[in-house]
C-alpha cells in the first residue's frame, strides 16, 4: 500500500450516531498531527457533526460519499491510509465501500455483527486484498474485539509458558450495563429475514465454521453449537445461558485460529456464555434471559410482533444519551484450558456503554493502529480479524485507551 495519501484516517458514516461518538474519541484521542477526514452523504450533516467538536477537528476535511455511487466511494478509500466505516446493515451498504478499499490497498476497519456479510467479504474481495497489502477487519467493536483479542492473549499465554495448546474455553459475560443499538437491530432483522428467505443461508448461518478460509480442514471433533438454554457448568461453578452475540463472536475467534494454521491446537473448542452465579435464583435468571433471547428471534421473524417491536426497539440514528453511556460497562472472563492441564482467564472490561462508549473507542483505535503502526503489525493481508490484523499492538492500544486486558495462570 503506498504511504502517498491525503488522509490517515477516513471515518466514513460520520453522521451516524455512532459514528459521532467515534469521531467524538477521535477528536480527543489523535495524536497531534494525524490527518483525519469524516465523510457520509451529506456535506451540512458532516458540517453539524465537525462544528460540533471543535478544537482540532475544525480542521477536519469533509468527503461526501454515498454506496450507491461506487465512484464516490472509491475516490475516498484512495485518499486514505485507513478507513473505518459505520455505515450499515452492511450487507445492504458495506460490500461497495470492501471492494474500494480492497482494490485501492486502503485497510479498512468496520463495526459489522453480520455472518452473512463477511462471507461475502471473504469469498469476492480476501484475494484482491491479499494482492494489494490491504487489511479488512471486520467486527472492531464490542463485537467482536473483547472475544477475539482476548483468546489471542490466552494462546500467547499458553505459548509462553510451555503449557500446550487451547482445548475447552468459555467467554462469561460476568456483567452488563447497556443498550441495543439501532444498527445492530437493523442487522439483526436483514439477517432473520435471509434465513427465513434462504435454507442455504440459512445452513451458513448455522455452520459453526461459517467463517473458516479452509471448511474441510477445521478440527473434526462434532459440531459445535451455541448455547441455547439454561446449563449448569460445574467447571465455572455458576450457571450460564445463551449470549445473544455469541453466535457472531465464536465465528470470528474460530476464523483467527484457522488464519494462523490453526494455532489454537486442533482440540480448540470455543463457545460464549452470560454468567448468573451460583444462588438459587441464579437458574431462573439465566431462563428469562434465554426465554428473552428466543423470544426477539421469533418476534424478528412474524410479521405481527416484529411491527410491535419495531415500536419499541430502537432505529438506526439512535442510541441512549450521554449519562446512559457513561454508566455503562462489561466485564467479561475467558476460561481457558490447555492440553496439559494448565488453566487461564483472560479478565476483559471497559467503562462505557459496550455498543456505543466502548465500541467508539475500540473502532477509533483500531483505525488509528491501521493507519500508524503498520510498521509493527503481523505480516497479512486479505479478509482478516481484529487478532489476525492487529493482534497484541491493538491491545496496547486499547489497554492505554483505559480498557482492561488481563490474563492469569490460575492453575
Amino acid at each position: 500500500m503506498t504511504s502517498e495519501r491525503d488522509f490517515d484516517v477516513v471515518l466514513f458514516g460520520a453522521t451516524s450516531f455512532v459514528g459521532r461518538l467515534t469521531a467524538e474519541y477521535l477528536a480527543d484521542a489523535a495524536p497531534e498531527g494525524v490527518r483525519i477526514a469524516l465523510a457520509g452523504r451529506s456535506q451540512e450533516r458532516l458540517r453539524d457533526v465537525q462544528s460540533s467538536l471543535g478544537g482540532r477537528a475544525s480542521e477536519w476535511q469533509l468527503l461526501v460519499a454515498d454506496t450507491t455511487e461506487p465512484s464516490s466511494v472509491a475516490e475516498i478509500a484512495g485518499a486514505a491510509r485507513a478507513l473505518a466505516t459505520t455505515v450499515g446493515p452492511y450487507r445492504r451498504y458495506g460490500l461497495p465501500v470492501v471492494e474500494a478499499c480492497a482494490t485501492a490497498g486502503t485497510h479498512y476497519a468496520d463495526l459489522t455483527g453480520e455472518v452473512l456479510f463477511m462471507r461475502d467479504a471473504i469469498d469476492r474481495f480476501d484475494a484482491v486484498a491479499a494482492k494489494s497489502g490491504a487489511r479488512i477487519v471486520h467486527s472492531c467493536g464490542f463485537d467482536s474485539i473483547p472475544s477475539d483479542l482476548g483468546v489471542l492473549l490466552l494462546h500467547e499465554a499458553a505459548t509462553a509458558d510451555g503449557a500446550g495448546q487451547l482445548e475447552d474455553t468459555t467467554l462469561v459475560v460476568q456483567a452488563m450495563r447497556g443498550g441495543l443499538s439501532g444498527g445492530t437491530v437493523a442487522s439483526m432483522k436483514g439477517t432473520v429475514d435471509d434465513r427465513g428467505h434462504d435454507p442455504e443461508l440459512a445452513r451458513l448461518l448455522d455452520d459453526p465454521y461459517g467463517l473458516s478460509p479452509a471448511r474441510a480442514a477445521e478440527p473434526q471433533l462434532g459440531p459445535e453449537r451455541d448455547l441455547r438454554g439454561v446449563q449448569r457448568d460445574d467447571e465455572l461453578g455458576m450457571w450460564v445461558g445463551p449470549f445473544v452475540m455469541g453466535s457472531i463472536n465464536t465465528r470470528v475467534v474460530r476464523r483467527s485460529s484457522a488464519l494462523q494454521d490453526w494455532a489454537y491446537g486442533p482440540r480448540f473448542r470455543y463457545r460464549e456464555v452470560m454468567g448468573f452465579g451460583s444462588g438459587a435464583l441464579a437458574p431462573l435468571k439465566a431462563g428469562a434471559m434465554a426465554g428473552g433471547v428466543g423470544a426477539l428471534a421469533v418476534g424478528l421473524a412474524f410479521g405481527p410482533a416484529r411491527t410491535v417491536l419495531d415500536r419499541v426497539l430502537p432505529s438506526p440514528g439512535q442510541g441512549p444519551g450521554a449519562s446512559s453511556r457513561e454508566r455503562g460497562f462489561f466485564r467479561i472472563e475467558i476460561h481457558a484450558r490447555t492440553s496439559s492441564g494448565v488453566r487461564y482467564v483472560c479478565r476483559v472490561a471497559a467503562q462505557g456503554d459496550p455498543g456505543y462508549k466502548a465500541t467508539s473507542v475500540m473502532l477509533g483505535e483500531s483505525a488509528l493502529c491501521l493507519a500508524l503502526d503498520t510498521d509493527r503489525l503481523p505480516p497479512r493481508a486479505g479478509v482478516l480479524t481484529p487478532a489476525t490484523a492487529m493482534g497484541d499492538v491493538l491491545v496496547e492500544r486499547l489497554r492505554a485507551a483505559g480498557q482492561t486486558f488481563d490474563v492469569e495462570r490460575i492453575s
